[in-house]
């Protein structure tokens, strides 16, 4: 065998290699891109016997996405992502002076293949849709959230000058009702001068059809309400911003839009995408998010213990002599994290056993947070059996059938 370790950068990749014995055989600093792939194949040639198999190069890098990991994957290397908070810790196992450099990091990297491998998973490659899902899916939920940040900075200048437009429109300013009044008027100037009929007719471009004349009143009875007004250049200059910000949500949303369609046509694809929507809670849109980040690599995950500690449901127990605690575990996958959040919420009212066994631990005392934290670790135990049977889910066999079952089963 041959181990390597693998830091990387932008431009280029250094590179440690050790055989089983623990030695050093070289260390080279190649490019990125197909001439350094091609280099580190000559390279590694050179220390294999002619019969030796791929999969018997061991590397360990502290990514598991992008062309050149994909490269190695096609070679048929057996590559190993390190969370580069340990590869750090592993760091200060060797030396107690600080001392950094791309070089030290490289032979970590390899030291932690060559002898904590087992400690490690080996990235197992999804297939082409996954990561076709993966790439939509993440894109769609960075816009979101990059729309929620922009519409944090226009509530917080609304409240300097135009408080009325927060309480016509609460905490949906990214919706379609405060992206059209606020298009049209985005200060309070323009906001008093607007009619019920005005706004009606504002509302029903921006596509509501119902409750129009009831919703234009409540907005213009907002806007038209007495203010202290605050001083005419600064009133003025908000007013500019406020107008800009409206054109950067408006345009996120149109793409959020859009990609949305790209993530559930690419979904539907998938031929796991029928176990997925038969979840309770998940759509095409969060079923995307969790197909995506847990991948579908057949040998990805040992049991339901494995996939829940991934997604981070599972606590993590500490002890030391007699002291004894269970915590949520925050170091996880926070894309995935917050699907899984949404869907526990979401099958409350979907699915009679998950509010069941939530109720059952509300009323032992637990949070609504917790309680939504252990749902979903339940939830992801479930997903995993469907997966492993390639079965769709069924209330009465997830949750045995009876509410007294479900209680006892939350004790």
């Amino acid at each position: 065998m041959l181990f390597i370790g693998d830091d990387w950068a932008e431009d280029h990749h250094d590179i440690a290699v050790m055989d089983e014995g623990g030695r050093v055989l070289t260390r080279r600093r190649l490019t990125e891109g197909v001439s350094g792939l091609e280099a580190l194949h000559d390279l590694l040639g050179g220390y294999l016997p002619e019969n030796a198999a791929p999969a018997e190069v061991l590397i360990g890098i502290e990514t598991d996405r992008g062309p050149w990991v994909q490269g190695l994957l096609a070679s048929g290397y057996t590559v190993y992502a390190i969370n580069p908070a340990q590869s750090a810790r592993y760091r200060q196992r060797t030396g107690a002076a600080g001392a950094k450099s791309d070089k030290g990091d490289a032979l970590v990297l390899a030291r932690i293949v060559a002898v904590d491998r087992e400690l490690h998973r080996a990235i197992a490659a999804d297939s082409d849709v996954a990561e076709e899902v993966k790439v939509l899916a993440r894109a769609h939920q960075s816009l979101i959230w990059a729309r929620q940040r922009q519409a944090n900075v226009l509530r917080s200048n609304l409240r300097e000058y135009y408080p009325a437009a927060l309480s016509a429109f609460g905490q949906d300013l990214h919706g379609r009702d405060a992206m059209a009044v606020l298009g049209a008027a985005p200060g309070p100037k323009a906001g008093a001068r607007l009619t019920p009929a005005r706004v009606q007719a504002l509302l029903r471009h921006a596509g509501r059809q119902r409750y129009l004349a009831a919703r234009a009143g409540e907005i213009v009875e907002a806007l038209h309400a007495p203010r202290l007004p605050a001083r005419p250049g600064i009133e003025a200059a908000y007013t500019a911003t406020t107008a800009a910000l409206v054109a950067v949500i408006r345009e996120l949303n149109a793409q959020i839009g859009v990609l949305q369609g790209q993530v559930e046509e690419s979904f539907g694809r998938h031929p796991d995408a029928e176990i997925y929507l038969s979840q309770p809670g998940l759509g095409p849109v969060l079923g995307a998010r969790v197909l995506g980040e847990f991948g579908d690599a057949a040998d990805r995950y040992a049991d339901a213990r494995s996939r829940r500690n991934y997604a981070g449901t599972s606590p993590v127990t500490r002890a030391s002599g007699t002291k004894r605690s269970v915590l949520a575990r925050h170091a996880r996958n926070r894309r995935l994290a917050d699907a899984l959040d949404l869907q526990a919420f979401t099958a409350l009212s979907v699915s009679p056993g998950a509010r069941a066994y939530y109720d059952a631990r509300r009323s032992r005392g637990a949070t609504h947070h917790q309680t939504l934290r252990a749902l979903a670790n339940r939830l992801v135990g479930i997903l995993h059996g469907c997966l492993r049977h390639h079965t769709t889910y069924n209330e009465d066999t997830a949750w045995h059938t009876t509410t007294q079952n479900v209680e006892l089963r939350a004790a």
